[in-house]
Parts: C-alpha cells; sequence; structure tokens
C-alpha cells in the first residue's frame, strides 16, 4: 500500500502542475438566490441564556477567474438581515422571570468571501468543484429593538468552505447549486441600563455592559443561473 502510495503521489503533482500550466483566462459570473441558515450558540454575561438568530434569503453575486484550467478564485458579494434574541436568559435581577426571551432588533451582515476553487476535469456539461478561502465580516445597520438601550457588534473575518456544481445549458450559459459553510464568530456588547430597576442604581454599570461571544457558524445554500465570458 505504501509503495502505491508513492508512485500515485507524484501522478497527483504532475496533474496540478499540468492543470496550472494550462491557462484558461475565463470569467465566470453567477447571480444565486441563497438562504443562510445560521448554526447560532452564544455565552452572554450577567443575564445568561443562548442567542437565536432567524434565517434569512437574499440574493448573492459571485465573479470568478480562472488562472489555470482546473483552478479559479471566486469573490462572492452579498448581504443578508437577521432578527436576534436571546433564550433562556435570567432577568430575575431586573424583577423578570428566570428564563425569558429578550428582543435584540436585528443586524445586517455584509461578508464578503474569497475562495479558491479547484474545478474536477469532468469531460460532461456536469462540472463539480469545491473551495475554501476567508471573509471579512461586517455588522451594520443594527436597530436594537424595543427593549434594551443600545447594542454593537464586533467585525470578524472567518474561514469558508464551499461545494457546488454547473451545470451547462450551453457554451455561456449554466446552471449552479452551492453550498457554503462559515465559521463565524463575533462579539455583542448589549447596553440595558434602561432596565435599571428604581432603587437599584448599582445595577446600571453592570447592565450597561452586557457581553455576548457569539458564534453564527452559518450554511449558506444557493440556487442560480451563471454566465461565461471567454
Amino acid at each position: 500500500m505504501k509503495k502505491i502510495k508513492f508512485y500515485l503521489a507524484p501522478i497527483g503533482l504532475f496533474l496540478a502542475l499540468n492543470s496550472f500550466a494550462q491557462e484558461k483566462h475565463e470569467w465566470d459570473f453567477r447571480l444565486r438566490a441563497i438562504t443562510v441558515v445560521p448554526q447560532e450558540s452564544a455565552a452572554i454575561s450577567v443575564i445568561g441564556g443562548n442567542i437565536a438568530l432567524s434565517n434569512s434569503f437574499a440574493p448573492e453575486l459571485d465573479i470568478t477567474y480562472f488562472f489555470a484550467r482546473n483552478f479559479s478564485a471566486e469573490l462572492i458579494l452579498g448581504t443578508v438581515k437577521h432578527t436576534v434574541k436571546t433564550t433562556g436568559s435570567d432577568l430575575s435581577a431586573i424583577g423578570g422571570p428566570s428564563s425569558a426571551e429578550v428582543g435584540l432588533g436585528s443586524v445586517w451582515l455584509l461578508p464578503p468571501t474569497l475562495n479558491l476553487q479547484y474545478h474536477l476535469p469532468m469531460r460532461s456539461f456536469f462540472k463539480p468543484y469545491v473551495g475554501a478561502g476567508a471573509n471579512y465580516t461586517i455588522f451594520y445597520g443594527a436597530d436594537k429593538g424595543a427593549v434594551v438601550q443600545d447594542i454593537a457588534y464586533k467585525d470578524r473575518f472567518a474561514f469558508a468552505a464551499q461545494a457546488g456544481l454547473d451545470v451547462d445549458l450551453n457554451r455561456k450559459v449554466f446552471l449552479n447549486i452551492d453550498l457554503k459553510k462559515l465559521w463565524l464568530s463575533t462579539t455583542a456588547t448589549v447596553n440595558a441600563a434602561n432596565l435599571t430597576p428604581s432603587g437599584s442604581p448599582a445595577l446600571a454599570p453592570v447592565l450597561q455592559n452586557i457581553k455576548a461571544d457569539v458564534k453564527i457558524n452559518p450554511w449558506v445554500i444557493g440556487v442560480g443561473i451563471g454566465y461565461r465570458l471567454k
């Protein structure tokens, strides 16, 4: 078995180098409809509990450049909005229930993502690919909702992985199915000083700085259409 691996390794290296040597210089453009499904969890100070983010639906645009026969770089652009709340939070210190939901409004995410992709060399109209890369997620347009006084999110880098399939309709136009996973987290800071009970001024500074270390880790499922520019 070791001998087989020893002989196969140079062959794999040769095929990869051969693919790089065969320049392609092709641009692909895809427009997808995406569903973003967070796999969220959080560690929340002061009130405890967990976090819940809504699923989101949005358009997504990607631009792909082939710098070799089977290798490309893809820039993914889109923005999504999620509603946010805590679950199972202990509000007994401010006269509330020991297990409650706290609405935290909504927030927009702008996560431009750059992936390097490998396209399997298949001689058919089915063209599968895999990719990996990173993004930088910008949190903007945060709406604190009707309960707390303010909320802020930290922008963060995240790793991304991807698998997809292009199905040619003709030489230029193709259908696309795409699945991505992002390992994204953020720190949210909530100012709930407005909920300080009368007669308990010492609680105000504590409620003013509630930290939540949030893992979002979403799946992004997309279906769309592409155009190939050679």
